[in-house]
């Protein structure tokens, strides 16, 4: 069986430990006082140290990349974590802009309770007045790409996969064509631990960290393996409580960029 560089390490550091237990326990057999046998005991202790604090080489989780270094990119980890190496990360590309009501509505009712589904695109929605009624009426939405999506009713929660929010009445009605706009913009471009759940762009895999990154008081600049390569998916580290679904959907994005895994390495 062939071991790995780490496998060979990890088996060294195993055999210093047993040679030193061996050695305490010969002391004891042979008599030699306690304080003696004592004094080798740290050995076992650094020995222990050096093996739980070892952590991943690159190596260890990248298998292989395109020549001159052209699958790595510079990245902004931003700040608040603190990520090791092989680390899957995600990009943060969304962000929650203005909303506002036109200039010349009539009704002074509110759009209130917004944010982004995780399906936003980037750009502006448009939510017009289509139906009036007494304390109420019906909304067009229409997306960036001027597509039309579900029609939203006054003061009752409106969900979708790209934006959520919520016309309220006002004292004065609205009357057709009264609209507001709700902006999704540009995110940081930042890059954070992947995020299943989130809805600004970090839910998509983006890449994977050649080094240990601390960044958990400021941003920290840093490098990812971003396209064009080979991983090896037992160095690869995912977010806690990620659930193989979402694993599968993850390496399915990075596959797209022509990043791949190596199964048992």
């Amino acid at each position: 069986m062939k071991l790995t560089k780490r496998e060979k390490r990890k088996f060294s550091l195993m055999g210093l430990i047993v040679i030193t237990l061996i050695m305490v326990m010969g002391i004891g057999i042979v008599g030699v006082v306690a304080p003696k046998a004592l004094a080798v005991l740290p050995l076992i202790g650094i020995a222990l140290g050096i093996a739980y604090a070892e952590g991943n080489y690159l190596s260890d989780v990248l298998l292989k990349e395109a020549d001159d270094r052209v699958s790595r990119e510079k990245v902004t980890v931003i700040s608040g974590q603190n990520l090791l190496i092989g680390a899957i990360v995600g990009k943060i590309t969304k962000a929650l802009g203005a909303i506002t009501a036109d200039a010349d509505n009539t009704g002074n009712g509110t759009c209130t309770g917004v944010t982004m589904g995780a399906d936003a695109l980037l750009g502006t929605y448009t939510i017009e007045c289509i139906t009036a009624v007494e304390n109420g009426g019906k909304f067009k939405v229409i997306n960036p790409l001027g597509n039309a999506l579900p029609d939203a009713t006054v003061a009752v929660a409106y969900v979708n996969d790209q934006i959520n929010f919520t016309v309220n009445d006002g004292a004065t009605d609205f009357i057709v064509g009264d609209k507001f706009t709700i902006v999704v913009g540009a995110g940081s471009g930042k890059v954070t631990q992947l995020a299943p759940a989130a809805i600004n762009g970090s839910q998509n895999a983006y890449g994977m960290l050649t080094s240990a990154i601390d960044a958990s008081s400021a941003d920290v600049e840093g490098v990812a393996i971003v396209r064009d390569a080979v991983l090896k998916s037992l160095g690869i580290v995912w977010p806690a409580g990620i659930t193989e679904p979402q694993k599968a959907a993850a390496l399915a994005e990075l596959e797209a960029k022509l990043v791949t895994t190596r199964e048992g390495v």
